[in-house]
């Protein structure tokens, strides 16, 4: 009999299953509550492919968050859930994974993805695989870059786009930008200008020539991408920008890649070889 394998993205407040469902999740909340959670996520299945950020050790299934999942910190999801045969990936990292699966590499060898959404994240590809670390998280993060006051996430985020705004969403920011508003316009373009300026020298020593932009709020690329393109127009490598093909499925499309490559017994991520190059790399 097929092996019936559920794909779960799980974030903070739900858990988005391939099979339509949205089950709440409370991260702060108990174990107990936790535990109910996930089993009725995986509740009739045999297997299950996981995007969740991190920290999480992806190798075995460990929670390693105590800002979120404090109560099943150590504890392995297959445990918590009932059910042994299970893939995991950093959410980031998987959204990356299923553009390549979606639209192929595009003969680009080094393809990054910035998702832009409550938090910032980064991931990169070299020839295909992922770079991580030796928890399998992104190798190289520029969330908590230097920045001004504070960190680059402070400034490109939800938080960073809504900054001096109460009240409204970013969805509701970009509805006034469409609508002709010139401050929040003039947001966009900020936004856009601080993030090109902030990563172009990690794009330039990394070699990227592909740079994909996911998340929420890369729906609205259209108001800040010629901010973000000018502001890379001096990365040497950087031959195209875009975002993701199709935001709403990136992530479940890496993840049914993810656990078509384990069930073959095929890694996602690149040897450690690899990984360690690039951050001597980054290092010089």
């Amino acid at each position: 009999m097929a092996t019936r394998t559920i794909l779960l993205d799980i974030g903070g407040t739900f858990i988005k299953c391939s099979d339509g469902r949205e089950i709440p999740i409370d991260s702060a909340g108990p174990r107990e509550e936790i535990v109910s959670s996930l089993r009725q996520a995986v509740k009739d299945y045999d297997a299950a492919s996981v995007a969740i950020p991190g920290p999480f050790r992806y190798s075995d299934g460990t929670f390693l968050m105590k800002h979120k999942f404090a109560s099943v910190y150590g504890e392995r999801f297959q445990d918590l859930a009932g059910l042994e045969t299970c893939s995991f990936a950093h959410d980031v990292n998987v959204m990356l994974l299923g553009e390549l699966e979606q639209t192929g590499r595009e003969g680009f060898d080094k393809v990054a993805l910035v998702s832009l959404g409550t938090g910032l994240g980064f991931a990169m590809a070299e020839d295909g695989c992922l770079l991580t670390n030796e928890l399998g998280s992104p190798l190289v993060p520029i969330y908590n870059r230097p920045y001004r006051d504070g960190i680059l996430e402070d400034y490109v985020s939800k938080r960073g786009f809504l900054r001096g705004y109460e009240g409204i969403t970013v969805k509701e920011l970009a509805g006034r930008a469409f609508g002709g508003d010139k401050e929040a316009m003039a947001r966009f373009d900020e936004c856009g200008n601080i993030l090109g300026q902030a990563i172009a020298p990690i794009l330039e020593k990394l070699g990227v020539n592909r740079l994909l932009l996911g998340g929420q709020i890369s729906r609205s690329y259209e108001l800040f991408g010629h901010s973000l393109e000018a502001a890379l127009s001096m990365v040497p490598t950087l031959k195209k920008i875009s975002s993701v093909s199709d935001i709403s499925d990136a992530t479940f499309s890496g993840l049914r890649e993810l656990a078509r490559r384990s069930a073959d017994g095929e890694s996602i991520c690149a040897d450690r070889d690899t990984d360690k190059r690039i951050l001597e790399m980054m290092a010089v």
